[in-house]
């Protein structure tokens, strides 16, 4: 790994020998003080740290509330309001756990918007993104079958609906949904995997997460003006960063707390406080909000492609809307990384913001009028953004000079700007 920190020096014979060891001590100090990070550093950088630790709260949360859960349909509601009424301070674990999984998408989206602004995805960060999207995935799977767990109306018809989409699959779409329900029907079986899985997913996610640390460590942190840096442009992690890091953490949980103490039923549905029903249909089956944008995509397909059923063109369309962040890198060729010094480019990130916040707004509300032809014109801007716009911003667009240096952009003097290539 590239490093310019300085040595760590132990005066403690017993640390000494501790370190000479098992090098954990250097090791820490080596990632989490004097680890060498851009002096430019904005507040949009305080989102990785915090993704860590929504992370942590939700594997401790987790933790101490499968304690008190039973994973049976007969009992699994029942045992969430136990935990409500009975648990001492079970109220506040259940909602941490539950408002902790909103707080932790809201950061992780703004994690990676702040790299699609900045170019953290470009060389040579590839495999830097692509753990990140691996993560953003494994969340959501974590996420989904978490939302099973309480065994409400909304719980009960969203595990229906979504394990049902894989029977688009051809050929083998039956037997995935048998294997994922194990049985014919969305019953206790299925509960009792999705229990087992949620409770598996978190650490697979800490294991990947270290990668994406080693990984981002290993060519270091991309900064806000997106140049490679020199050891002058650098400072040690600790102590400028982590109190800049816990200064973010403050205000972060300020939000959190608004939710967590004075709405925290505001992010969830009132029918998953009904009992699973499976001869009642609700009038509306929504995921949780952070699926929404993906959720307008998969009912924005309403007609054959060529041989494609409809139903399995949605669901291609909804995975493909993730799986397209993979080759990201590929699709940008630009040599700029940071937007500041594009122009156009900057005004096509904006509108991919505005796109999801529309395809939230659609997949929040019935597939009717209006709305379905606004889904499907969101739905193709999405794509169009990814494999049209970005290839051809790579070759026609001008960037604005780069400088050579942070002491630019950071201090106003130094080395003059150099035109990009």
């Amino acid at each position: 790994m590239a490093s310019d920190a300085e040595p760590l020096v132990l005066k403690s014979p017993t640390l000494r020998w501790i370190e000479h060891r098992l090098p954990i001590i250097g090791f820490g100090y080596q990632h989490l003080v004097a680890y060498q990070t851009p002096r430019n550093l904005n507040y949009w950088w305080n989102f990785g740290s915090l993704a860590g630790i929504c992370l942590m709260i939700q594997i401790v949360t987790g933790i101490v509330l499968a304690m008190h859960y039973t994973p049976h349909v007969a009992h699994a509601f029942d045992s969430v309001e136990h935990i409500m009424r009975d648990v001492n301070w079970g109220w506040f674990l259940r909602y941490a756990h539950a408002n902790g999984a909103s707080m932790f998408f809201i950061v992780v989206y703004i994690h990676i918007f702040r790299g699609l602004y900045y170019g953290s995805y470009k060389p040579p960060r590839e495999l830097l993104w692509m753990l990140g999207v691996v993560i953003l995935l494994l969340m959501m799977a974590t996420a989904f079958m978490g939302y099973v767990l309480p065994w409400g109306q909304m719980s009960f018809w969203g595990a229906t609906v979504i394990t049902n989409l894989f029977s688009a699959v051809p050929f083998f779409g039956e037997a995935i949904v048998t294997w994922l329900w194990g049985g014919f029907a969305v019953d206790n079986p299925t509960l009792n995997r999705f229990f087992s899985l949620h409770y598996l997913l978190p650490f697979v996610i800490v294991g990947v997460v270290f990668l994406h640390l080693v990984a981002l460590h290993t060519h270091g942190s991309n900064n806000p003006v997106g140049i490679d840096l020199t050891k002058k442009d650098k400072i040690p992690f600790h102590p400028y960063y982590t109190i800049k890091d816990l200064f973010g953490l403050s205000v972060f949980f300020l939000f959190f707390g608004s939710f967590l103490f004075f709405a925290p039923n505001v992010l969830g549905h009132p029918d998953n406080y009904i009992p699973a029903n499976p001869l009642v249909t609700p009038p509306h089956i929504v995921p949780e909000w952070y699926f929404l944008p993906f959720y307008a995509i998969l009912r924005a397909i309403t007609f054959d492609i060529l041989f494609i059923p409809a139903k399995l063109g949605g669901v291609i369309a909804m995975f493909a809307s993730i799986g397209v962040l993979f080759f990201l890198p590929w699709l940008d060729k630009s040599k700029v990384r940071s937007a500041r010094f594009r122009p156009i480019y900057k005004i096509f990130f904006w509108l991919l913001v505005l796109d999801c916040f529309i395809l939230g707004y659609v997949g929040a509300n019935p597939p009717e009028g209006w709305l379905v032809p606004l889904g499907q014109v969101a739905t193709f801007w999405y794509f169009a953004h990814f494999l049209i716009v970005l290839p051809l911003l790579s070759k026609l667009e001008r960037p604005l000079p780069v400088p050579e240096s942070l002491s630019t952009p950071v201090l106003g003097r130094g080395m003059a700007a150099a035109p990009a290539e």
